[in-house]
């Protein structure tokens, strides 16, 4: 296995200590929590990369990228729908794009092809990711007087925070649509081939 196919895997194996951290309750949790997703986040710009630049594009690492980011993405959504900090029809929206790309995928690779992610598809995980990461950062902010760190008022910043929050995520969400769009469009030939 090349290093940007264990970089991807190294994404999916990190999942679970993610969603530890972001469920679990002690001090700062929140910042373990970040740490790891952008520790995650950063594989995914850097597999990439190396495998271009270096000539190390494998049809498992396009499978693979995409279903790593799309683990990641959907782990994180999922805890924010737990923690009562995300709308769970926007999950639904990403799961319903998720799954009917992953499946044009499936059924393109049993006809023999690789269809690797597009730009929107890029766009829409990138704005998932900032999405995330703000989140969580925000959450980092209202849990700092748990620790002694009273510089902010949790009562004033809390619901503003719950508002742009869920104003990001709606962002990803609609570079989802779109990307999901452009996705079965330019791919129609395989849905018409089932």
């Amino acid at each position: 296995m090349n290093l940007p196919n264990k970089l991807t895997v190294g994404r999916i194996i990190l999942v679970p200590f993610f969603v530890a951290a972001l469920l679990a309750n002690f001090p700062l949790n929140n910042a373990v929590a970040l740490i790891i997703f952008v520790m995650a986040s950063l594989t995914d710009m850097f597999d990439g990369k190396i495998a271009r630049k270096n000539g190390l594009v494998t049809d498992f690492g396009k499978f693979a990228d995409p279903l790593a980011d799309k683990i990641l993405v959907l782990a994180a959504f999922l805890c924010f729908v737990q923690l009562g900090i995300c709308d769970c029809v926007a999950v639904i929206i990403v799961l319903f794009r998720e799954f009917s790309v992953t499946s044009i995928r499936l059924i393109a690779a049993s006809k023999g092809k690789v269809v690797a992610a597009n730009m929107w598809g890029k766009a829409k995980t990138v704005s998932q990711m900032i999405a995330i990461i703000a989140v969580i950062a925000m959450q980092i902010v209202l849990e700092l007087p748990e620790v002694g760190l009273n510089f902010i008022n949790t009562a004033t910043f809390g619901p503003i925070f719950f508002v742009v929050g869920e104003i990001l995520i709606w962002i990803s969400v609609v570079f989802t649509i779109i990307s999901g769009v452009v996705y079965i469009v330019q791919n129609r030939q395989f849905i018409s081939q089932t």
